[in-house]
């Protein structure tokens, strides 16, 4: 099955910024903390593999409602994405911190190798689901019909916000406003939505 550059950038594009300031990142950052990066980074990108895995095919089962009920749902969940995003904005860093202490606490015991990579899957693996980027990656197939290109372009930008947490987290923390980075995260949501509503009401 050949892919869509268009839907895998659109894809990258969606779920960059809504997991950039998301939990992800604090978890990925707070594990390389306590264990090599490196393995670290290779669990939690296996752990982003299955869960994107899991949302594109419930998106591709979602392709067979009707048209108009994927495209209102769809609508739903890229608007409820744009208010969380908004009304989380203001405590962001309060809850970066907290969440800090949470997966300090998940990594409290020294691993290497292969049981760091491990124990980074399984932290990932039970804080993500029912993320707000599952739920967009649902969305996107759901509006797009092209699985494989959503797998693509979702599994690219949780690559690229894990491995920007594991090897250059803190810098990063230093110069980004968590805050901001919600608000370009619900602004991007809710191009998507009006791009959805546009399509419901072409039919």
């Amino acid at each position: 099955m050949s892919l869509d550059l268009d839907v895998v950038a659109s894809t990258f594009g969606l779920i960059l910024p809504v997991e950039l300031p998301d939990k992800t990142f604090v978890a990925a950052l707070i594990l390389s903390s306590r264990y090599r990066p490196l393995p670290v980074w290779l669990g939690v990108a296996a752990a982003f593999f299955v869960q994107t895995l899991v949302a594109v095919t419930a998106g591709h089962f979602a392709t067979l409602l009707p048209r108009w009920v994927l495209l209102t749902v769809t609508l739903l969940i890229f608007t409820a994405g744009a208010i969380i995003l908004v009304r989380t904005a203001s405590g962001a860093a309060e809850a970066e911190r907290s969440q800090e202490q949470e997966y300090a606490d998940k990594a409290a015991v020294t691993r290497t190798g292969w049981r760091a990579a491990g124990a980074s899957f399984v932290v990932l693996f039970a804080a993500e689901w029912g993320d707000l980027s599952q739920l967009l990656t649902i969305g996107q197939v759901a509006r797009t019909h092209e699985p494989v290109s959503v797998f693509v372009g979702a599994w690219t930008a949780l690559l690229l916000i894990s491995g920007l947490a594991v090897f250059v987290g803190r810098i990063l923390l230093r110069y980004l406003r968590l805050a901001v980075l919600h608000y370009v995260g619900a602004a991007v949501c809710t191009l998507f939505a009006v791009l959805t509503l546009v399509e419901l009401i072409r039919g």
